[in-house]
């Protein structure tokens, strides 16, 4: 079961490098919980697939663009979880931010069913996407 849910996890993760949002909207399920962490605008939990895609689109536009996941250092499985250790960055205007995080995923009948990101600088991260 792991290995087809890192396998899972593993084509999520080069769909978001990628910006298939084909591939993304087959992975992710319609009633997906993202908790997305923080105290910036974009902090709190997200309900749905279309709730997910609303604010990943926000990010790009508040990082004009420049928000990635630029590489993805270990995937880790327990049963129905997945982990990810990575890194991720952003700009905009003057601002930048670069840091390391972890993803956490919950998948269920081939989908990814919630999903916990973590940051290594929460109050670098909060400052970069404001309020």
């Amino acid at each position: 079961m792991s290995n087809t849910n890192i396998d899972l996890a593993h084509t999520y993760f080069q769909a978001v490098q990628n910006g298939d949002i084909a591939a993304l909207g087959d992975l992710l399920a319609e009633d997906i919980v993202w908790h997305q962490p923080g105290a910036n605008q974009f902090s709190g939990d997200h309900k749905g697939r279309d709730a997910v895609f609303a604010m990943l689109g926000a990010m790009m536009a508040a990082s004009q663009g420049s928000f990635a996941i630029d590489t993805i250092h270990t995937l880790m499985g327990n049963g129905n979880l997945v982990a990810a250790t990575l890194h991720f960055s952003g700009r905009r205007d003057d601002l930048a931010m670069a840091m390391d995080g972890v993803d956490l995923l919950r998948i269920a009948d081939g989908k990814i069913v919630e999903m916990w990101l973590f940051s290594a600088d929460p109050a670098a991260e909060d400052y970069f996407w404001g309020r």
